[in-house]
């Protein structure tokens, strides 16, 4: 490496593996908060137009990366050293990089952060479960990162706000202070289960809202799906062990808002494609990049039944996925085959006064009034 492409600033160097559009826009979180971080990409010309020409043009086009960001293949040189370490690959194909990385990261106690939004289709574990399997490390050591966070969105300084999210309130600070600048603020909870399932649940509801984008259908259709969406989010992340208030902030209304709405969702976008009449393998193909929501649907579904909780609209995405149902059929009304008429249950088999939607909308008035301060569960 010459001289010109060495970090300015001597910060903590911190990793992130795997440079596709979210790792490498986490690292320019990073790198904007102050930190020396240092890319692990696959690709030899990735690698050098990121330690070189400061780009990405392959995921984040047009944008400039801090200097203080270089990127290398050789995993063992990009966390040597690391103070932290960010994982962003694939999350069907963590299990294979954790191998790689054990060896190096065994006799340390650095801290491991997941920004993978997934779960492992042949396990149905969460990501923050496979890291602790397979590097058989203290769970107080891992931290997973969510929330309404559109890549290309925050890689031009647009503000937004995440969660971090850990076992141990030390480890989600010591990340959340790293991963904050100007335009990027962080969050903390100890809610990993909640965390982890708002990230994959709101997935599988974009997928939905795209396909009746695809379909044509217009927004009292998607309001209809976004707001049912959260109470199938809900229930599932509950059983399992999830604080209700998580899927009421930012890794669960506010992320699920975000990938709904937004083109630029990798979910939203394969949804649409579904929509439009492309089969589930053409739209892995036409898709540049991968679309987590795909590979969770039929995992999530399969824990939902060992845990006895009815998850009807991504039922009907799997059936969709499966070519069992034409897209034109996916609807709120759809949801249920009984005829008689039922209370609008929001949450937690409560039906009438309160709910998931009031109480997260008064929850985002709060913060938004307060500074972040009313939050009740993610906190600065």
């Amino acid at each position: 490496m010459t001289r010109k492409n060495l970090p300015q600033a001597a910060g903590p160097k911190v990793a992130v593996v795997g440079a596709g559009s979210w790792g490498t826009t986490f690292g320019k979180i990073l790198a904007d908060g102050g930190a020396s971080v240092v890319m692990w990409a696959r690709r030899p010309e990735l690698a050098a137009e990121i330690t070189e020409s400061k780009r990405n043009s392959r995921y984040l086009s047009g944008i400039n990366l801090p200097r203080t960001m270089t990127a290398t293949t050789d995993l063992a040189e990009a966390l040597s050293g690391a103070e932290q370490i960010y994982l962003s690959v694939p999350s069907q194909s963590l299990r294979e990089n954790l191998a790689a990385i054990r060896p190096l990261v065994e006799a340390t106690d650095v801290p491991l952060v997941s920004l993978m939004k997934g779960v492992e289709k042949s396990t149905g574990l969460r990501m923050s479960q496979v890291i602790e399997q397979v590097l058989g490390c203290d769970p107080a050591r891992i931290a997973v990162a969510s929330g309404p966070n559109l890549a290309l969105e925050i890689a031009r300084e647009q503000p937004t706000a995440a969660v971090i999210s850990s076992l141990s309130p030390e480890t989600a600070e010591a990340v959340a202070r790293r991963a904050r600048n100007r335009y990027f603020r962080s969050f903390v909870n100890t809610d990993v289960i909640g965390t982890e399932f708002g990230g994959v649940l709101k997935n599988l509801i974009a997928v939905a809202i795209g396909i009746v984008d695809g379909v044509g259908y217009g927004e009292n259709t998607k309001a209809s799906i976004i707001t049912r969406g959260l109470v199938e989010m809900t229930d599932f992340a509950v059983a399992q062990g999830a604080q209700p208030e998580t899927l009421q902030g930012l890794a669960g209304l506010g992320d699920l808002i975000a990938t709904c709405q937004s083109p630029l969702s990798r979910n939203n976008t394969a949804g649409r494609l579904l929509g439009q009449g492309y089969g589930y393998k053409e739209v892995v193909t036409q898709m540049q990049q991968t679309a987590e929501g795909l590979a969770s649907v039929a995992p999530v579904l399969q824990l939902a039944k060992q845990v006895g909780v009815d998850m009807p609209i991504v039922q009907q995405v799997k059936m969709v996925l499966d070519g069992t149902m034409d897209p034109r059929d996916i609807a709120p009304h759809l949801t249920t085959d009984d005829d008689q008429p039922q209370g609008e249950r929001t949450q937690n088999d409560q039906s009438g006064g309160g709910g998931a939607l009031r109480r997260a909308l008064q929850r985002a008035f709060d913060q938004f009034r307060h500074g972040g301060r009313g939050a009740a569960g993610d906190r600065p």
